[in-house]
C-alpha cells in the first residue's frame, strides 16, 4: 500500500542556478508537518519508500528537461512534480486561490476578485493534477489531497478510480452567507469535488459544520452526524487539528545553533521583557491590530515604558497582491509612527524586521519570548501559537491568542482576546507581563502535554486511519451492489415460467422533481415499460404513494397492475381499480390544517391531498429550514393522532399521513399470492419500500436505490442503473 500526497507545491523546490537545475528543500507548515508523519511511516501500513509526493516544483521547465526531472525527483525525493506554465500558475494561484478562495474564506469579501478566466485556469490546473495522480496510481494506493488549491480534485479523480481519497483544508471553511458570495456554478462544482472525497477533514468542530451545512443548503445532501450518503459512495466530514513536530522544537532548544543564537538575542534584549509577534504578511493575520492594540497599552501603561519591547519579525509572501504591498507600507509607518511617539535614545518600543526567519533563529525567539502575541482575523489553525508553546521548555511564559484562529479551541489556557478590540489586546498584554511565573507554568504545562498527545504524527495517523475505516464501511456497501449478479439476475428472469417485477416510481424510474407534476414519465420510459409488459409470461405492479387519477393518467394505456397511495387502491391490468379494504377520509379535515399551517410557515412547501391520504411536500423549501419544520411537523402529527387510525411517515423530501394497515407490503402480498411465481423482482428507493422487501419470498431479487441500509438483498446507485437493467432484461 502506497500514501500519494497531493498539494499545490511540492516539498521540495527546483531552482536555477548558474543554467544548471538543483532541489532545494520548500519551506512551510504543511511541508514540514507531513514530512514529520512521512518520516514516521516506517513500520505501518505504508513504508517510507512508499510514498509518493505530488505537487508543483516552482519553475516551469522546456519540455525537453521534463522527463529527466521527473525520474530524478521521483527516485530521490519520493516526489512526482506537475509541470505548469508561468501563464497558468498567474492566474491559478496568484489569481483565483490568492485573490478569490483566499480572501473570501478568510472573511474579507471586498477584497475577492470573481474573475471567471481565472475560475477556468482553476478547473485546468485541478485536471493537470489528476493526469498527473492517474499516470502514477496503482490499485492499492491511498489518496491525500491538500488544501484550498485543489478542490475539485477529488471528484475528477473519483470518476477514475475507486481508491480511498481523502482531502483536508488547511484554512477556514466559511459560513454559508460568505461562501454563497461565489458564483451559483463555482460553489457546486467546489463542493461536488470535495464530495468525491471519502472523508473531508477540517481544523475545528465549526469548519466541519460549515461545510455540512453548505452542503445541505447548496446541493441538498442531508447528513448524519457529519456522514453523506452520496450516489457512489459514503463521505464523511470530521474534524481533525493538526499538531506539529512537538519533539524537533521542544528538542531543538537545546541544540548547539540554537543555545548560541539564543545567548545573542540574551545579550541585545537583556534589560527587557520581550513581547513577540511573528508572521507572515498578510491581511488576514492582523499584524495592524496588535500594532495598535500595543500602541493602546503603552498609552494606558507608562509604568512599563522602557521596560518592554515589541520583537516583531513580519516574513514576506506572495509578492505581487496589491493588498500585502499596501499592509507593508502601513505597518512601516505604524512601526515608526509608535517608535517615533514613545521611544527614546536608549529605548526604541519596537524592533522590527522584515526578512526570512532561519529554524534556529525562530526556535531562540521563542525561547527567550516572555509573551507571544499572536492576533489573526481569521486563521484556519495557527501553528505558531502550537510551536511557541512546545519550545517554552522552562514552562514559562504567556501566550496571548486571538479566538478567530483555529489552535484557540485547543490552547483554552492562553489569554482568548477578539483582534477586532484594539483595548482588549492592551489589557491582554497588561495581564500577560503581570501573570505570576507559577500560573505561567500552570498553564504551559497543561498547553505542553495536549501538544505533546495530539502531534503532527498522531493528527495524519488519525486521519488515514479514519480514511480507511470508511473505506471498510463501503466496502461492506459495494458487497450488497447488485453488479456482478446482474448478469444471473437476468438469466433467472429468462429462464422463469412465471415472472412478477414491482416497481416504485420516484426516485427508482424517475429522478424526484421539484413538483410532483414534473416527474411525468418520459418516451423512453413508457416505451421500456411497454415492451416487458408484452410478455405474457410477465406482470409488472407499479406500486407508488401517488393517487390513482395520476397514475391512471400516465400509465393507463400500458398493460401493467397499478398500486396507488401505498396499497390503498389496486388496479390489476386492463382491470378497474379496487380499494383493498374498506377506509375513511373523515380524519382529514383535521390534518389538512396542520399541514396547511406548516407550508405557510415554509416557502416552497405545499399540501397535496389525495383520497384517502395527504403529503405535505417540501423538496421545493430551503432545505436546511425544510428538515427543521419536517422534524417538528412529524413530533405534532405523532402527538395529535395518537387517537386516530392513521399513520404517519415520512419519505424523501415529503411527510405522508394515511390510513393505518395499509402499505405496500400487503399490497405485494396481494399479488404474490395471485400466481406461482418463480421469479419476483421488487426495486424502491423509499423506507416505505421496506415494508414490501420485508415480505417477499427469501429467493425474490430485492433492490434498494440509493446506498442506504435496507432489508433488500442488493443496493443500486441510482434510478439511471434502474432503467439500465430493465433495458438489459428487454433484451
Amino acid at each position: 500500500m502506497r500514501l500519494l500526497v497531493v498539494s499545490n507545491r511540492l516539498p521540495i523546490t527546483i531552482i536555477e542556478k548558474e543554467g544548471k537545475l538543483r532541489f532545494k528543500e520548500s519551506v512551510g507548515g504543511l511541508v514540514s508537518g507531513l514530512s514529520a508523519y512521512l518520516d514516521s511511516l516506517s513500520g505501518s501500513s505504508f513504508t517510507k519508500s512508499e510514498y509518493i509526493w505530488v505537487g508543483w516544483p516552482g519553475i516551469a521547465v522546456d519540455d525537453k528537461t521534463k522527463e529527466e526531472l521527473r525520474l530524478k525527483a521521483l527516485t530521490e525525493f519520493h516526489a512526482y512534480p506537475v509541470f505548469l506554465s508561468e501563464k497558468v500558475m498567474e492566474k491559478f494561484y496568484h489569481g483565483f486561490c490568492n485573490k478569490t478562495i483566499w480572501p473570501l474564506f478568510h472573511y474579507f469579501p471586498s477584497y475577492a476578485v470573481y474573475e471567471e478566466d481565472y475560475w477556468l485556469h482553476y478547473k485546468k490546473v485541478n485536471e493537470a493534477f489528476c493526469d498527473a495522480v492517474m499516470e502514477i496510481i496503482k490499485p492499492d494506493d491511498v489518496v491525500w489531497v491538500h488544501d484550498y488549491h485543489l478542490m475539485l480534485l477529488p471528484r475528477l479523480l473519483r470518476e477514475k478510480i475507486s481508491n480511498p481519497i481523502g482531502f483536508f483544508l488547511h484554512i477556514p471553511f466559511p459560513s454559508y452567507e460568505i461562501f454563497r458570495l461565489l458564483p451559483e456554478k463555482w460553489r457546486k462544482e467546489m463542493l461536488e469535488g470535495l464530495l468525491g472525497a471519502d472523508l473531508i477533514g477540517f481544523h475545528t468542530h465549526d469548519y466541519t459544520q460549515y461545510f455540512l451545512r453548505c452542503a445541505l443548503r447548496i446541493l441538498g445532501y442531508e447528513h448524519n452526524i457529519g456522514k453523506l450518503i452520496l450516489e457512489d459512495h459514503i463521505a464523511k466530514a470530521d474534524t481533525f487539528p493538526m499538531g506539529i513536530d512537538f519533539q524537533k522544537f521542544y528538542n531543538a532548544v537545546n541544540s548547539q545553533e540554537v543555545q548560541e543564537e539564543r545567548a545573542k538575542l540574551k545579550k541585545t534584549l537583556a534589560d527587557f521583557k520581550v513581547i513577540l509577534s511573528i508572521d507572515r504578511l498578510d491581511y488576514t493575520k492582523g499584524i495592524i491590530n496588535r500594532l495598535q492594540g500595543y500602541e493602546i497599552f503603552l498609552e494606558k501603561n507608562p509604568q512599563w515604558r522602557g521596560k518592554i519591547i515589541l520583537v516583531l519579525r513580519v516574513v514576506p509572501s506572495r509578492i505581487g497582491v496589491e493588498q500585502y504591498q499596501q499592509m507593508k507600507k502601513q505597518i512601516d509607518e505604524l512601526v515608526g509612527r509608535i517608535n517615533g511617539r514613545f521611544g527614546n535614545i536608549y529605548w526604541t518600543p519596537i524592533s522590527y524586521q522584515y526578512r526570512f526567519l532561519p529554524f534556529h533563529h525562530l526556535v531562540a525567539l521563542y525561547n527567550i519570548a516572555d509573551v507571544a502575541l499572536i492576533t489573526p482575523l481569521r486563521d484556519g489553525m495557527n501553528l505558531i501559537a502550537k510551536e511557541y508553546i512546545t519550545t517554552r521548555t522552562d514552562k514559562a511564559g504567556v501566550l496571548i491568542l486571538s479566538e478567530m484562529a483555529g489552535a484557540s479551541k485547543e490552547l483554552g489556557e492562553a489569554i482568548r482576546i477578539n483582534p477586532n478590540n484594539r483595548e482588549e489586546i492592551a489589557d491582554a498584554i497588561k495581564e500577560a507581563l503581570e501573570m505570576p511565573l507559577e500560573e505561567q507554568v500552570r498553564r504551559n504545562q497543561i498547553m505542553q502535554n495536549r501538544l505533546k498527545r495530539y502531534d503532527v504524527t498522531k493528527w495524519a495517523d488519525d486521519f488515514i486511519q479514519k480514511l480507511l475505516s470508511i473505506r471498510e464501511e463501503q466496502k461492506r456497501f459495494n458487497a450488497k451492489l447488485l453488479g456482478n449478479y446482474s448478469e444471473q439476475l437476468i438469466n433467472d428472469f429468462k429462464k422463469a415460467k412465471r415472472r412478477l417485477i414491482l416497481l416504485d416510481y420516484d426516485g427508482t424510474l424517475v429522478p424526484f422533481a421539484g413538483h410532483p407534476q414534473m416527474a411525468k414519465p418520459g418516451e423512453e420510459l413508457l416505451k421500456i415499460l411497454r415492451l416487458l409488459s408484452e410478455d405474457q409470461k410477465t406482470d409488472i405492479v407499479l406500486i407508488s404513494g401517488r393517487d390513482k387519477d395520476t397514475l391512471q393518467n400516465w400509465f393507463g394505456t400500458l398493460s401493467i397492475g397499478l398500486v396507488a397511495e401505498h396499497g390503498i387502491w389496486i388496479k390489476k391490468k386492463n382491470e378497474n381499480w379496487i380499494m383493498t379494504q374498506p377506509l375513511t377520509s373523515d380524519w382529514k379535515s383535521r390534518i389538512i390544517p396542520i399541514l396547511e399551517m406548516y407550508a405557510d410557515h415554509l416557502p416552497g412547501a405545499f399540501v397535496e391531498e389525495k383520497e384517502f391520504s395527504i403529503a405535505w411536500h417540501y423538496r421545493a423549501a430551503d432545505p436546511e429550514l425544510g428538515s427543521i419544520r419536517a422534524k417538528e411537523l412529524m413530533d405534532d402529527l405523532v402527538n395529535f393522532t395518537a387517537n386516530i387510525d392513521v399513520q404517519v411517515l415520512q419519505g424523501s423530501k415529503v411527510v405522508e399521513v394515511r390510513n393505518a394497515g395499509v402499505n405496500k407490503g400487503t399490497a405485494g402480498l396481494y399479488w404474490i399470492s395471485k400466481n406461482d411465481f418463480d421469479f419476483i423482482m421488487a426495486i424502491g428507493d423509499d423506507w416505505t419500500d421496506e415494508d414490501l422487501f420485508k415480505v417477499l419470498p427469501e429467493k425474490s431479487y430485492s433492490i434498494k436505490v440509493g446506498m442506504t441500509p435496507s432489508h433488500a438483498r442488493f443496493n443500486l446507485h441510482n434510478y439511471k442503473e434502474v432503467q439500465k437493467l430493465i433495458e438489459d432484461i428487454v433484451k
